[in-house]
């Protein structure tokens, strides 16, 4: 697996994976948005896909766009722990540290059709992210 800084580095951290078609999309979709080229991460995200995260459902690549667009601009660092899928689905496992969080963990399971994400649940802690705005604007 790899861990990707801002800069758009990578190294491997040695995590064994299965070689699906929808890993390989989840893949190259966590990549992108890892290294702060979200345009072509959203060319792996479908029109009509279906997120579900901590706050609720999104529906549709413009919701997506405007929820993890601004997530993708703050992170500093990504490890990626483990990724598993088949040529459906896939499931990532990462660290990422943030510009007002350090070690936020997630993970994220896609449904792929045709190489692109139709479907995408993201879990993570959304407390420590409220602790920094909290921290950042006390009124």
């Amino acid at each position: 697996m790899s861990e990707s800084t801002g800069t758009g580095t990578s190294e491997s951290t040695g995590t064994s994976e299965s070689t699906g078609r929808a890993l390989q999309t989840a893949l190259a979709y966590y990549e992108a948005w890892t290294t702060h080229d979200f345009e072509r991460a959203m060319t792996f995200v479908a029109d009509d896909i279906v997120c579900h995260a901590p706050a609720g459902r999104l529906d549709g690549a413009l919701a997506f766009r405007d929820f993890m667009g601004p997530f993708s601009h703050i992170v500093t660092r990504s490890a990626l722990i483990a990724a598993f899928g088949d040529d459906d689905t896939a499931v990532l496992m990462y660290d990422t540290d943030t510009v007002p969080v350090p070690n936020a963990p997630g993970a994220e399971c896609l449904s792929v059709s045709d190489g692109t994400i139709t479907q995408i649940r993201i879990i993570f802690d959304r407390a420590p992210f409220a602790a920094a705005r909290q921290a950042a604007d006390p009124s």
